[in-house]
Order: structure tokens, then C-alpha cells, then sequence
């Protein structure tokens, strides 16, 4: 076995890693794992990928000569230590990242590279079907050098958590309540008094409450923690969600989740249940969960929250277009006074 070294860090070479699994069921590689992404050496893509050393040199030089990726960003090197000629020698060898590795495998004219662009088609076609593609076996916790088990679980929890995504399973799970009717405000009525019920759990604040507390021209991002596209726009700053820290999101999504999975339950058994009870057993589940309980509406409503916060974008936004005209007038000075200098400096050589 090879002893791998990164300046004076040792990097165990046993960690084996399926990349995609051959026809044959058998094609592993010892990688170095670096910097959450893998590491292999020109020989070890060669094997990879059945063809001869020189194919991946030249593959990896057309790579880099398209502009298709970065040579700093893909290239590491590594002292690697290994027996020749009964004994051992060091050197210091090129070891290319898990983006290399897949470009070279779009490239590669070999029965595994063949198999490669099937796998990685299959891969990519459930992706874009299903909208996810997942490695079962290795969430299973069938290879532990690279469970990621933990982040799906947090994401997935986000998902669950959206407001679409939950407002859609709250419409579902009311329509098999006996007294439901498809024009009834019964769900949308519901889904504002969970939403405000689950912000209180979680930060012991309503929905309204966070907006108008937390919505706030002068500090950075208007208090914001999170919004859609590059910029923060007036839609984003009247929703509660989008001022919470990490943790409160944390909780947020925890509580979401386990309620609509409650909810489920409930469904599955055939309990028979009434629209007007699922506030009660909101409240129950909360309670049981040992998180704080919201007795009423609120102290602010949503209108008041919404004029806060949308007061407090103007007041942002006009900040934020005085800011952008400052930079790009100092950027017009800047071009300028270059001109001046390049004007002057062709006179001088004249």
C-alpha cells in the first residue's frame, strides 16, 4: 500500500470509493480523500477508465486548452511513497480532483468510459425527471468515508418545510376530512394559524412579530438571513421565515415536519376528523413536543408587520441605489483619471 502525504499531513490510501459501479460489480480504486472531493492520479483515472496513461495526459491538456476547467483548481500534489525495486522512494506526483475525473470520463473512447456515460446518463436524466438522484447503498450507511446522511436529512426537512410544499400536503390531508368542501377557507385558514403556531415554537415570537421586530433598514441586508435572487426585493422582507438564524430554522423545520408526519398518521389509522379540529390537535402536538403553545393571534398583526417591514425596504432600497450610484460614479473616476494617464504617457513616448 501507498503512503500518500500532503505537506505534513497523512492522507490514508485504503479508503476505497466506487465512483459508479461496472458491469463486472468489481471496480474499486483506493482515493485520497481531500477537501470533500476525491483525488486520483493520472494512472489511477488510467485504470479508472481502462486506456493508457499517455490518453488521460492528453485529455487533461484538451481540458484545460477548452477553458473547460481551471488547472488550480483541479490539480493537488501529493509526496507518495511507494516500493520500486525493493525499495522505497518518494515522489511527488499530480493528483486531480472528482471534476477532472468525471470530465475525462465524457471523453474517454473505452468500454468503461462507454459504461461511465451510461451511468452518468441514467444519473442525470433521474435528476431532472425526479428533480433528486440518490446512491441508496452508501445513505444506507454502506460506506462511511463519505456519509453525507445527516445534510440530506436537513435539506429534505427544508423541503418538507416550504410553505408550497406544505401548504400542498395541508390541502391533501384536509380533503379526507369528513366535513371538507373543495371551496371551504377552512385550509387556508389553518395554514396561517400553523404558520404563526410553529414560529412561536420556535422562537417564541409570532410570524408578525418576527417581521416587525426583526425588519430593519439600518442593519445589513434590512436583518435578513436568507431571501430569493441576488438581491433582497419587497416580497422577501414581509415573510417571517426569511429573519431566522440557523437554529430557529433548525427548529422550525423539526417541528413542520413532525406535524405533517402526526398529521399523516392520523390520516393512515382512518381517524375520522373534522376541519374545525385540527387546531386542537396542533395545539396537543405542540404541547406533547414540550415547545411553547400560542394562545391567540398575537400582539401584531400582519398588516402592521407588513407596513413595518415594507417601510423599512423604501428606507433599504433607497440606501441601496444611493450606494450602487456612489460605486459606480467613483468606478466612472477611476476610468477616467486611466484614460488621462494612458493619454498622457502616448504623448510623452511621442
Amino acid at each position: 500500500m501507498s503512503k500518500i502525504v500532503n505537506g505534513d499531513m497523512t492522507i490514508s490510501g485504503n479508503g476505497k470509493v466506487i465512483l459508479y459501479t461496472t458491469k463486472d460489480q468489481r471496480h474499486q480504486l483506493d482515493v485520497v480523500l481531500d477537501g470533500d472531493t476525491a483525488w486520483l492520479s493520472q494512472k489511477q483515472i488510467a485504470e479508472l477508465y481502462q486506456v493508457a496513461a499517455n490518453t488521460v495526459s492528453h485529455h487533461i491538456n484538451q481540458i484545460y486548452r477548452d477553458g473547460e476547467l481551471a488547472r488550480e483548481a483541479t490539480v493537488r500534489h501529493y509526496r507518495v511513497t511507494q516500493n520500486e525495486s525493493n525499495r522505497e522512494v518518494t515522489r511527488p506526483i499530480e493528483f486531480y480532483n472528482l471534476e477532472m475525473i468525471l470530465a475525462i470520463g465524457y471523453r474517454v473512447r473505452s468500454p468503461r468510459g462507454v459504461e461511465f456515460r451510461q451511468w452518468a446518463t441514467e444519473r442525470l436524466q433521474e435528476y431532472i425527471v425526479k428533480g433528486f438522484t440518490l446512491d441508496d447503498e452508501r445513505l444506507k450507511g454502506n460506506n462511511p468515508l463519505t456519509d453525507h446522511f445527516d445534510e440530506l436529512l436537513a435539506r429534505v426537512r427544508d423541503i418538507r418545510a416550504s410553505e408550497q410544499r406544505v401548504y400542498l400536503r395541508l390541502k391533501d390531508i384536509f380533503s379526507l376530512a369528513e366535513d371538507y368542501r373543495p371551496d371551504d377557507q377552512d385550509v387556508k385558514v389553518f395554514f396561517a394559524t400553523m404558520q404563526n403556531k410553529m414560529h412561536f415554537a420556535a422562537t417564541g415570537k409570532t410570524a408578525a412579530q418576527i417581521v416587525a421586530e426583526r425588519a430593519n433598514a439600518g442593519e445589513p441586508n434590512m436583518g435578513l438571513t436568507s431571501w430569493k435572487g441576488q438581491e433582497i426585493r419587497k416580497a422577501d422582507v414581509t415573510i417571517a421565515k426569511n429573519y431566522l438564524n440557523l437554529r430557529e430554522i433548525d427548529i422550525l423545520n423539526r417541528i413542520v415536519v413532525m406535524f405533517l408526519d402526526h398529521a399523516e398518521l392520523k390520516i393512515i389509522q382512518r381517524e375520522l376528523i373534522y376541519t374545525k379540529e385540527w387546531e386542537d390537535i396542533l395545539d396537543k402536538f405542540l404541547a406533547s413536543n414540550e415547545v411553547l403553545v400560542l394562545e391567540g393571534a398575537g400582539k401584531v398583526s400582519h398588516n402592521a408587520a407588513r407596513q413595518i417591514a415594507e417601510t423599512e425596504y423604501d428606507s433599504f432600497a433607497q440606501k441601496r441605489r444611493a450606494a450602487k450610484e456612489k460605486e459606480a460614479e467613483s468606478r466612472y473616476l477611476d476610468d477616467l483619471q486611466n484614460t488621462v494617464k494612458l493619454v498622457e504617457n502616448k504623448r510623452k513616448k511621442r
